[in-house]
């Protein structure tokens, strides 16, 4: 199927509030230059250096998004122009970002990412380790940092039951936090394009 085609499908098949990000890692420039000609502006990169190249080498009003682990040393590949970091795991990571941030004289906007899974292999906060920061005001410290919102991966599984519980587990922290952090906390990423079917039935819980 076209990328135009699919993109066209999908746009029409998303329920009224959620932003389709078009996750381009590993696809060459000519395959984000069709999305990008059907009016698909977001794109998710999870390496950055690959992210880097392709924002030197395609149109300058796409929005950006760090959707993989991100190591602090690569940071500053990233800062003067990522849109949106989804993958903010650790105060370690903060700290670098808006070490970088304040470098490249700009805000990040960055997601938490949260572990919500039973599996060791994700990576994410723990979320009382997390809490425990938030209550404490950790992030006041780190002025170059929005936070926009959490992220969170499920368990890689065909048990749908045991996706959805994670991803009902990551709505209740985003809940939660969203009282420490306002209206500006307004985004909710889960899961990947299979997950897509269970994430659209919890929009309606």
């Amino acid at each position: 199927m076209a990328i135009e085609t699919k993109i066209k499908e999908l746009r029409a098949a998303l329920p009224e509030g959620v932003k389709l990000l078009a996750v381009s890692k590993f696809h060459p420039a000519e395959a984000i230059v069709e999305a990008y000609e059907a009016g698909q502006r977001a794109f998710g990169e999870s390496r950055p250096q690959e992210l880097k190249a392709k924002y030197e080498a395609l149109p300058k009003d796409i929005e950006w998004h760090m959707i993989g682990h991100l190591q602090t040393n690569k940071v500053k590949y990233i800062a003067p122009y990522v849109t949106l970091i989804e993958s903010l795991d650790s105060e370690r990571l903060a700290a670098e970002i808006e070490r970088q941030a304040e470098r490249c004289e700009r805000v990040i906007d960055c997601l938490l990412e949260i572990h919500v899974t039973q599996e060791e292999s994700k990576s994410g906060w723990d979320y009382d380790s997390l809490m425990e920061f938030v209550r404490q005001d950790g992030f006041a410290r780190y002025p170059h940092i929005r936070l926009r919102g959490v992220m969170g991966m499920a368990t890689f599984t065909d048990n749908e039951a045991v996706v959805r519980a994670d991803f009902k587990r990551l709505a209740g922290c985003y809940n939660e936090l969203k009282g420490y952090f306002g209206d500006s906390f307004d985004t909710l990423s889960m899961g990947m394009s299979d997950d897509y079917p269970i994430m659209t039935t919890l929009q309606t819980m």
